[in-house]
């Protein structure tokens, strides 16, 4: 059976979910969109110049920043096994429009660094987010427009629903990530379950060690899997796979997915942010959410959260066999959709 064909099976499940819990049809907003950002073939750009760093909580931040100092800030988050040069051709279209715009790699990944030795290399969804607040803190960025999608979006969610002050606008692929232990324990049928075998392989011993030592390997796998119909070339690859040689890179990674299924503790201090979570709280904040026509890794239908965004709001499906990186394979549709939802503010 195809990786495509079992997203179709899971698909199906998610509408009847939703359904049955009585989520209706997505609401979209009317109106007229920002003016057009002009056209950019994808993978124009290779570099987002040189980064910059800053103490922010438990970590010393890797970050990109392009744009005006004084332009609205955009805090671009990207997603596993990727890095922040999803956002190669994002960036820079922003930062011609006149934004601030801030792409940071998330802990483990590139040159974002535990400060201690002896800090829990935590990837539980409240502490990764937590880190893009300790960075807005560390820069003095007291609200910025959210995008993301994969953990990004999972950051950028738990964000405009934890902390919805510093949340101006967003966008997020594949919409409404936020989930809990409680979630994550409940079975799903066989076809979606097969969806997650990275999921189960990284709760063992073994898969801990394959991932280890096949790093790069893996993550090829999951972009050909993740986005059958993109034909990223070695140096793209190449470029996003250095972010793995982070030393903290593998103890993350095992870390969240293993939480997810509650092999793994966490830390007491996020236990009352991943309580509220775990309501499944509501996001208030002006959002687009965004999902690629041929995205191959497991994601929710539209109509399963619409109505857990209760400001303005709109979904956008692309077209042309965009995948899971939809940044990257759609930089264009990206950023127009972090120009229009900014206009909702």
């Amino acid at each position: 059976m195809s990786f495509a064909l079992n997203r179709r099976h899971l698909l199906g499940f998610a509408t009847a979910a939703a359904v049955q819990m009585g989520l209706g049809p997505i609401h979209a907003a009317r109106g007229a969109t920002a003016s057009p950002l002009p056209a950019i073939k994808p993978g124009s750009h290779t570099s987002l110049g040189p980064l910059k760093s800053i103490d922010a909580g438990l970590v010393r931040v890797g970050y990109a920043e392009l744009g005006p100092a004084n332009g609205p800030v955009v805090i671009l988050l990207h997603g596993w096994p990727y890095d922040i040069h999803s956002y190669a051709d994002v960036a820079p279209l922003l930062a011609d429009a006149g934004y601030r715009v801030i792409v940071p790699y998330l802990r483990g990944y590139g040159t974002t660094h535990f400060l201690a030795n002896d800090t829990l290399r935590n990837g539980q969804p409240s502490a990764v987010a937590s880190d893009t607040i300790a960075m807005m803190d560390a820069l003095k960025i007291e609200k910025a427009i959210l995008a993301g999608y994969d953990w990004g979006a999972r950051s950028a969610d738990i964000i405009a629903a934890l902390w919805p002050e510093r949340c101006k606008a967003l966008v997020s692929v594949s919409g409404y990530l936020i989930g809990s232990q409680a979630a994550g324990a409940k079975p799903l049928p066989p076809q979606a379950e097969l969806q997650w075998w990275y999921q189960f392989y990284f709760a063992t011993e073994r898969g801990r060690l394959g991932y280890e030592q096949n790093r790069a390997a893996f993550a090829r796998l999951i972009w050909q899997l993740a986005s059958p119909q993109w034909h990223f070339d070695d140096a793209t690859f190449a470029r996003s796979a250095a972010a793995f040689d982070n030393p903290d890179h593998v103890a993350v990674v095992i870390h969240n997915y293993r939480w997810r299924l509650g092999l793994a503790e966490g830390e007491a201090k996020y236990d009352a942010l991943e309580a509220e979570l775990a309501t499944a709280p509501q996001i208030g904040a002006p959002t687009i959410t965004m999902e690629g026509d041929a995205n191959g890794a497991p994601h929710p239908e539209p109509a399963a959260y619409a109505k857990k965004f209760s400001g303005r709001y709109e979904h956008r499906l692309i077209k042309g066999g965009i995948g899971h990186n939809l940044p990257q394979e759609a930089p264009r549709d990206f950023a127009q959709a972090v120009v229009d939802v900014a206009k909702w503010t």
